[in-house]
């Protein structure tokens, strides 16, 4: 049974409910629609900490989903999990084939500056301050792009990049 159709909360139902009415509504084809039904039970299982079902129901929008700004929104989410699971790599991965089709993903961004910053961090205990500083130079960089998008967002990176020196733009509040 689709994960859909097991919404035991009134609220959970009532969005599936809604959800489904405007899938059915939509002028699109049949491919998006079911590729959209993968991805919201992928979002659903993993709101409910079940990445296995999540990443399944991923997978199955991916190889229907033909958009691709909707594809970077699949492709992002499927990243949250790797890097939740501490798979930093195929989260890099993730974010970048996101980033790809979607320039314009603000979250993408910051999520690699994220990724970044904290192998700067792990190469900075090692005592590894060249590898730190290329890790810290390229969180810089993704979180001054997610910036640019979203000024009034990522505040704190906009500190560490003030503190640090990193700091090439003027956008900052």
């Amino acid at each position: 049974m689709p994960r859909s159709q097991r919404n035991d909360n009134f609220i959970d139902k009532s969005f599936t409910v809604m959800a489904d009415l405007i899938l059915k509504l939509l002028p699109t084809n049949y491919a998006s629609k079911q590729a959209f039904a993968y991805y919201r039970d992928g979002m659903s299982a993993q709101a409910d900490g079940e990445y296995a079902e999540a990443m399944a129901n991923y997978e199955e929008a991916l190889s229907l989903e033909e958009d691709p700004r909707d594809r970077s929104f699949i492709l992002y989410n499927m990243g949250l999990i790797h890097a939740s699971n501490g798979e930093h790599e195929r989260a890099l991965e993730l974010y970048h084939e996101a980033i790809e089709l979607n320039p314009s993903m603000p979250q993408a961004l910051n999520n690699v500056a994220v990724i970044y910053h904290f192998l700067g961090d792990q190469a900075q205990e090692a005592g590894d301050s060249e590898t730190a500083d290329t890790y810290f130079d390229q969180a810089a960089d993704y979180w001054q792009r997610a910036i640019r998008l979203a000024p009034n967002n990522y505040i704190e990176a906009q500190n560490w990049l003030k503190t640090t020196g990193r700091a090439k733009l003027d956008i900052f509040f």
